[in-house]
């Protein structure tokens, strides 16, 4: 299901051998892929390198690799408004300088974030050409710091079950497009990974930023809940939900939280977060960080892939050096059997409590609730006129969610108010009885699974959702490969609004290990590197 736009789209690489491109030998050159943001400004600032420019770039690459080469399948649907938007932003640069250090960077959305001039549908055929009234509160943050909204990006449909939509169909992997690029936000993590754009947002609910962070070797960050608000984004589960940003540095995922993160009125998660909110998350950055830190080391997330775990081995190893201590933590066992219970058991019956909410605020011609999903999406069993699919995983959740029960119920009750409660105080005993400043431990127990397969961890178990269960904010970051070519990334989880701390631990490792590499699939097009 495509726009005009795309479908016209020319699939040439732009070529850049103009006479403004012929600078002094001397001009550092950088892939595209490597830029970063501090980069870019750098290239707009020497007039090497226009806003206009660097959209057209992304844009040849969507081109190139998108729905051919590849076909990752990433992107749903262009702005088209998004050059004239770089033109704008060129001018009021020459006029009156930048708004921010994002001033002229594109960014893309997964679908599931409200966008007042795109379509916003969750990946769902059911939500076909939904254009919500407004921005979402963390898009409207984008567009004031200068931002380019480039794109909205395939899903995981309503951000659970397998990575596809009915929309869109599957995502591909672009470090082999036999595998998956894993979920809820694989298409952000496709799309950064292959240099779709600059920056992507992602959303997080179990694991929905994490698990494509790792899987297409990218950076991103699940921030603590309330850090960034809710309000515009798609509910599955409002006490597990956040916006998080996705990119290929530690840097530009720090950048972006500068921009997104805030205090909203129409979110009041974010008000408690306000006295612990940092004006700039860059600051935190140093090559030295883990020097004299105490790291725990999360062992039993490890044993069900031998190639991540030694590649887990040789990022300790690269701490310890690095100078940081290393001592084994463990979660109660218990903890781990019950997670899964416990996190569905607030979930499901969120979603079918707070769906409706959002569902209230666009076109009377959609469902409004989710028995209407259920309904709806049962009259769907072949493909459809505009090119939707039918999404039976997914949409048999939607009958398990809506069976689930009530917000009301005692089993509901007592999670929120004793269980929830009892996984923070577990994770804030476990670092600080250790006198820790974060835990480290593989984002997947496995490399990522086939397309359409189930994969697994092989018997271990994933750590994923305790950082939704507890509100912890945890950063991925890649830390290797395995020998088939597949990323493989690790976690920093910290305390509540500790995101200085681990940004900074992060991008110590990041800057000592530098294992973030292009996808084989989607190589440098011709003339596209930068010079600043």
């Amino acid at each position: 299901m495509r726009t005009a736009a795309q479908r016209a789209f020319p699939v040439v690489a732009i070529s850049l051998a103009i006479a403004l491109w012929t600078l002094d030998t001397e001009a550092q050159e950088l892939p595209l892929s490597r830029a970063t943001i501090g980069d870019i400004q750098a290239s707009f600032e020497a007039g090497t390198l226009s806003s206009e420019r660097l959209v057209e770039l992304y844009l040849a690459r969507i081109g190139a690799y998108d729905q051919r080469g590849p076909a990752l399948n990433a992107v749903l649907w262009l702005n088209e408004n998004a050059q004239a938007r770089a033109r704008d932003l060129d001018a009021e640069r020459s006029r009156s300088g930048p708004r921010s250090p994002l001033h002229g960077i594109p960014v893309v959305l997964k679908d599931n974030v409200d966008t007042s001039d795109m379509p916003t549908t969750a990946g769902s055929v059911l939500l076909a050409g939904s254009v919500p009234p407004d921005d979402a509160f963390l898009v409207r943050r984008l567009r004031d710091a200068g931002a380019i909204i480039l794109a909205k990006v395939n899903m995981s449909e309503f951000a659970s079950g397998p990575t596809m939509s009915s929309v869109g169909g599957w995502i591909r992997n672009p470090h082999d497009v036999d595998h998956s690029p894993s979920g809820s936000s694989g298409g952000t993590g496709a799309a950064i990974a292959a240099s779709f754009a600059q920056l992507g947002i992602g959303t997080d609910t179990g694991g929905s930023v994490r698990g494509p962070s790792t899987s297409n070797g990218i950076v991103g960050l699940k921030p603590t809940l309330g850090l960034v608000s809710r309000d515009g984004i798609i509910p599955l589960a409002l006490s597990f939900d956040t916006g998080g940003p996705m990119a290929r540095s530690v840097y530009d995922v720090a950048a972006m939280l500068n921009v997104i993160a805030g205090s909203d009125p129409a979110d009041p998660a974010t008000a408690p977060a306000d006295a612990r909110r940092v004006a700039d998350y860059t600051a935190s950055l140093d090559e030295r960080a883990l020097a004299g830190v105490r790291l725990g080391v999360g062992r039993q997330f490890m044993g069900g892939d031998q190639e991540v775990d030694w590649v887990m081995e040789a990022a300790f190893a690269s701490m310890r050096e690095a100078g940081a201590t290393l001592v084994d933590v463990e979660v109660p066992d218990w903890l781990i059997e019950a997670r899964a219970d416990w996190y569905t058991t607030i979930r499901w019956r969120e979603f079918r409590e707070q769906i409706p909410d959002y569902l209230a605020t666009i076109g009377p011609e959609y469902p409004k609730s989710l028995a209407e999903l259920v309904e709806r999406s049962q009259e769907v069993v072949a493909q459809t006129a505009e090119g939707g699919r039918p999404n039976p995983s997914r949409w048999s959740l939607f009958q398990q969610e809506e069976a689930s029960g009530l917000v009301s119920d005692h089993e509901y009750i007592a999670m929120k108010e004793h269980g929830l409660p009892l996984v923070r105080a577990l994770l804030t005993g476990l670092l600080e009885s250790n006198d820790l400043d974060a835990i480290v431990y593989p984002t997947s127990p496995s490399r990522p699974s086939p397309v359409g397969g189930g994969g697994g961890g092989g018997g271990a178990p994933s750590a994923t959702n305790l950082a939704n269960l507890s509100g912890f904010p945890d950063l991925i970051v890649p830390a290797g490969f395995t020998s088939d070519g597949l990323p493989v990334g690790i976690s920093f989880l910290g305390r509540p609004f500790s995101e200085p701390t681990i940004l900074g631990l992060g991008y110590a490792f990041e800057q000592r290990v530098d294992a973030r590499r292009d996808p084989k699939t989607t190589p440098p097009l011709a003339g596209e590197a930068i010079r600043r």
